[in-house]
């Protein structure tokens, strides 16, 4: 591994951290999540147009850049360092990629283009909080995650006028404004029941979406509901077995999410070390405190080492090893410290709506919801290796 970052890495940091220093600051960001979308379209528009964010990991062939997780970890970084509301999670690591995957030459070329110019959304409704057992992060993979078979979740039937379904999926990312949603379903009835990918339009006749309250108000969350909705099948084969590509997908998501969170991390360090240079007690800044210096110096120490980690497994992915849930389990740590301390030596200001210090800590808290938490992707991933089965650890 060599641990360098290329020329053209660092031009997608660099640029990415400048465009978001000039149109996401605080402000932004609370303007962005108050906004029908959950966040800002020019914002999007612009990232990517200028700099071609949505398609960073997609084939040139349709649109993209071509390039690796890595470089999509890495942009993730300064998105998180910014907590920049977009629909970059939801459209292009969790929806373009199985696009990808599982769609015939016709749906990738009839969709994707758009996706990488930024001018598509899409989201993946997984129902319920049941998006880490979809990608195989917290949980061995079961059709249980996708509503349980006869009843719960989304139903598929075939019919003389194709596919319908119907169905709720709960707290689906960016489900409220996605203009496209990739559903899936369970198909077949209760004897032969699998679960299918469907491809379903934003505004398609009985869709009905209600964007939510959600902890952490810079990722848009909605209830889909689905009633006798015209679906098509994402593939050509209806025994296609989805579970491989999720699980696939889990790992690399893991690994993006990683690089998000110690981008979030390190902001909130920053923003704290600033803060108690400048706040004075007793004559002298709280900074110059040495119970200041060494809980901020724990901090330091568990960011850099998640950013390390983070890094390791942005990089492990790309090459065929999966790592990336324990390197989110580090990274959401790191960031729910780091937030926590932030707000705790910011002292009364830091507990406050009106200053940041909660967005941050929010962010991990969520996370932790929605992909977690820590303890769950750290067990899955023991018991993936096989660490607590008999005679698995040498004496």
């Amino acid at each position: 591994m060599d641990a360098r970052f290329t020329d053209e890495q660092d031009e997608i940091r660099r640029a990415l951290r400048e465009l978001l220093h000039k149109r996401c600051g605080t402000e932004d960001v609370r303007a962005a999540v108050d906004r029908a979308e959950g966040h800002d379209p020019a914002l999007w528009t612009a990232l990517g147009e200028q700099l071609g964010l949505p398609g960073l990991a997609l084939p040139e062939r349709y649109g993209g850049a071509g390039c690796s997780v890595t470089e999509v970890a890495l942009a993730a970084e300064e998105l998180g360092r910014a907590l920049a509301p977009s629909p970059f999670l939801a459209t292009a690591v969790l929806a373009a990629p199985l696009l990808l995957a599982l769609g015939t030459e016709a749906q990738r070329a009839a969709l994707l283009p758009g996706i990488a110019d930024g001018g598509r959304t899409a989201a993946l409704a997984v129902p319920g909080t049941r998006l880490g057992a979809a990608l195989a992060l917290t949980d061995a993979q079961s059709g249980d995650w996708a509503g349980g078979g006869r009843s719960g979740g989304v139903q598929a039937r075939h019919g003389d006028d194709g596919w319908r379904l119907y169905g709720e999926a709960d707290q689906v990312l960016d489900g409220h404004s996605a203009g496209l949603l990739l559903v899936p379903a369970h198909a077949g009835g209760y004897a032969r029941s699998r679960v299918l990918l469907f491809l379903v339009a934003g505004d398609a006749a009985g869709v009905v979406r209600t964007r939510r309250t959600a902890l952490d108000t810079t990722r848009g969350q909605a209830r889909i509901q689905l009633r006798h909705v015209p679906a098509e099948l994402l593939g050509a084969d209806q025994d296609t077995d989805i579970r491989p590509a999720l699980a696939a997908l889990g790992d690399s998501v893991a690994a993006v999410l990683a690089g998000e969170a110690v981008g979030a991390a390190g902001r909130a360090l920053e923003r704290t070390v600033e803060y108690v240079k400048q706040r004075e007690q007793f004559g002298r800044a709280i900074g110059s405190f040495q119970a200041v210096k060494h809980r901020l110096a724990d901090v330091y120490v568990a960011v850099r080492a998640a950013r390390s980690a983070a890094y390791y497994a942005a990089w492990a992915t790309a090459h065929g090893e999966q790592v990336g849930g324990l390197a989110l389990a580090q990274a959401l740590e790191a960031l729910r410290v780091a937030a926590g301390e932030g707000i705790q030596l910011h002292g009364g200001i830091g507990f406050t709506w009106e200053h940041e210090a909660h967005l941050y800590f929010k962010r991990a808290a969520g996370d932790e919801l929605l992909f977690g938490p820590a303890h769950r992707l750290r067990g899955h991933a023991a018991a993936s290796a096989g660490l607590f089965e008999r005679g698995a650890v040498a004496m």
